[in-house]
């Protein structure tokens, strides 16, 4: 699969699912927008590898639960390199708790980082996609929409309402050649699992078939797929990356 000179967006790079994924568009030679919101030195870091690899990355700061943020960074993205042509949706965050006992702040913030966060950045790409009859949005979600965890009722709440936007979304603009899809991983080895590997994983990985946890490298490929030419007649669909976890009973 090739993306030389493909603009894309990559929110929540400078970790996890969203770095793995930002590398794998730089090694293809794509020029890729390494978003982050708090930490820039890894953003930098991973901006350096993109470059070392022959891709070309340009390093932005945004809140995607901020309205004005979201269209900043399209718009620098568009002064930069003139368009997008895929937008990764993959920043997120947990608040952890029992609802009876959530601050509503707590919840505000997933709600808005997970899933108004995304309807943000696809209303400011799309102009742009439309324009050129081609363009390719991808929204990480979770296993957790449809299997529930004590303590994720914003999380889980979030993400199956993204489902639904992606499939809807997906309706909308199918016939500008752009589509949208998403992908639900299971538990991934990362900073954000961190918490609830280390108090159950060995329980975890009782329930997952494939006996291991997912790598974000795992999920970088499935999105390289999904915004390739290959899934073209692809659009509305979701793809669940769980070694077979909610084949099962879940977590």
């Amino acid at each position: 699969m090739s993306f030389e000179n493909k603009v894309v967006i990559v929110t929540g790079a400078s970790r996890g699912i969203g770095r793995a994924t930002a590398l794998a568009f730089g090694e293809r030679k794509a020029r890729v927008v390494v978003n982050y919101c708090a930490n820039e030195q890894p953003a930098r870091e991973v901006a350096e590898l993109i470059e070392q690899n022959g891709g070309k990355a340009l390093v932005l700061k945004a809140d995607v639960s901020k309205k004005e943020d979201c269209e900043a960074l399209v718009q620098k993205t568009v002064d930069a390199w003139e368009t997008v042509d895929i937008l990764v949706n993959n920043a997120g965050v947990t608040r952890d708790g029992l609802l009876m006992s959530m601050e509503s702040d707590s919840w505000d913030t997933v709600i808005n980082t997970n899933l108004t966060g995304p309807a943000l950045l696809c209303k400011a790409v799309l102009p742009y996609m439309m324009m050129q009859k081609s363009g390719r949005i991808v929204n990480i979600s979770s296993v957790s929409a449809d299997n529930g965890r004590r303590g994720q009722t914003a999380y889980s709440a979030s993400k199956g309402a993204l489902n639904a936007f992606t499939r809807t979304l997906a309706l909308e603009v199918a016939a500008k050649g752009v589509t949208v899809n998403a992908i639900a991983p299971g538990m991934v080895e990362t900073d954000m699992s961190g918490a609830v590997r280390g108090l159950a994983n060995k329980e975890i990985l009782k329930q997952i078939p494939a006996g291991r946890y997912a790598q974000p490298e795992d999920i970088a490929r499935c999105v390289l797929f999904l915004a390739s030419d290959e899934s073209s007649y692809i659009t509305g669909e979701l793809i669940r990356i769980d070694g077979g976890l909610t084949l099962g009973i879940g977590i």
